[in-house]
């Protein structure tokens, strides 16, 4: 006989935890991303200010500045593997360890970059090794986020998944907020320091961060709805196929729902402030500033988006959030094109507060488009498809400026269709919610 674990008295109802172990968990996960996304974005502020010139020295600048981009956009590209890898982990062996070894990954990858030569040191095999450690940061990241997400929803009671789920999504501006505070207090050095050490040291930092980060997540106790599933013997074979296979549909409605809070996040920051810098002239401390304001918003919006997606539902919020951003995108570029800081950093404000209301409840909505068995793997797979599409917006966007003779109306618009296909993507997301149904153990 067998004996059921983290079950339930009510029927219909998923495992349940208390109120206190669901926080401990979600703030878990949230350092834990946090610490990603801070290595993640690091790679996006030096590949608008520093790769460009140090590692692509031997190309026009306009070319070194694409092959930079394109450089950062591997990582998207390398993420649907990654949730491929770590999304059969998690479904099958477990939420925590694919949690585990992929924040080794990213903190390892990280640091590393920091000790790398630039091209005048060992030439080509400089961007050669960029390029493959952001491979690896890429990998780690697309199975972290899904993970963090499912672990922190499937250790929060139903009716409060929103909040839980949001706080997931608050690492992303604390991340921006340590990652572009660290580039703004190295480029206060004089120019020749911060190109010969100066920017290595924000990359450096992921090594103490990475202990914490670690120390944290250790404590962190597997999810009771998928020690559920293992004890019945539930488990998917190969979950990525199975997505695919059985829940297609979903899985497109995911990557639609989660094209703006990737692409539009990055169309506003990293391509704005290489926008605001190399095109417009605009003095790099700007542009990198305005990127901290617009976090500090950030913070309180996903925060208030998370309890409105437990009233409204998460679909609604995300729908409503894309149709704001397709609004808005031409006026945010305009006020970008004044030159103005004051008005930079207004725009980049606006726009960030814009994508995080869809971006907020991205959590809450991927998660519950999925069964428990294929839920690591799909909100992965959805995320990450998502983030390798999108990944390459600020490389689109730079293009579209030679098309445009430095027009800003090209990223206006790619930033506009990528926001009305995720309020598409809200729209239906909204109508396919799955709630967790009670696993009773056999006996």
């Amino acid at each position: 006989m067998t004996t059921s674990h983290s079950v339930p008295a009510a029927a219909g109802a998923p495992p349940a935890v208390s109120g206190k172990d669901a926080g401990k968990i979600a703030r878990a996960a949230f350092v834990g991303t946090a610490l990603e996304w801070y290595d993640y974005y690091l790679f996006g502020t030096a590949a608008a200010l520093v790769f460009n010139r140090l590692f692509f020295t031997n190309m026009d600048p306009t070319a070194a500045l694409l092959a930079s981009f394109a450089t950062f956009g591997v990582g998207f590209a390398a993420r649907p593997i990654g949730a491929v890898i770590f999304g059969f982990i998690g479904d099958r062996y477990g939420r925590r360890p694919a949690l585990l070894t992929t924040i080794v990954m990213i903190g390892v990858a990280t640091a590393f970059i920091g000790l790398l030569p630039d091209f005048g040191t060992i030439g080509l095999a400089a961007p050669i090794m960029l390029a493959v450690l952001r491979l690896v940061q890429g990998l780690a990241v697309g199975g972290e986020w899904g993970g963090a997400v499912t672990m922190a929803v499937e250790h929060a009671p139903v009716e409060k998944r929103g909040r839980y789920a949001a706080l997931v999504q608050v690492g992303s501006p604390v991340a921006t907020l340590l990652a572009s505070g660290a580039f703004a207090l190295v480029l206060l050095f004089p120019s020749e320091a911060f190109d010969a050490w100066g920017w290595r040291i924000p990359f450096l930092l992921a090594f103490p961060l990475l202990g914490v980060a670690l120390w944290i997540r250790l404590k962190v106790e597997e999810s009771p709805i998928f020690k559920d599933l293992l004890d019945q013997g539930e488990t998917a074979k190969v979950p990525a196929l199975e997505v695919f296979r059985h829940a297609g549909g979903r899985l497109f409605v995911a990557v639609l729902a989660a094209l703006l809070g990737v692409g539009g996040f990055y169309m506003i920051t990293t391509f704005v402030v290489s926008y605001g810098s190399n095109t417009l002239g605009v003095e790099r401390g700007v542009m990198v500033n305005a990127t901290l304001v617009a976090a500090a918003a950030q913070i309180v919006v996903t925060f208030f988006m998370g309890r409105l997606a437990e009233k409204i539902g998460p679909g609604k919020v995300t729908m409503w959030g894309g149709i704001l951003s397709a609004v808005m995108a031409f006026p945010l570029f305009a006020m970008i094109d004044t030159k103005s800081p004051f008005m930079i950093t207004l725009a980049i404000t606006i726009g960030i507060i814009l994508i995080a209301v869809a971006y907020a409840v991205n959590g809450a909505l991927l998660t519950e488009l999925f069964t428990p068995q294929l839920r690591y793997s799909g909100v992965a797979l959805g995320y990450n498809i998502a983030g390798a599409t999108s990944g390459f917006m600020p490389l689109l966007a730079t293009a579209m400026l030679g098309v445009s003779g430095n027009q800003s109306w090209g990223a206006a618009l790619i930033l506009v269709i990528i926001s009305l296909l995720t309020a598409i993507g809200g729209f239906l997301g909204e109508r396919l919610r799955v709630q967790d149904k009670r696993l009773v153990a056999s006996s």
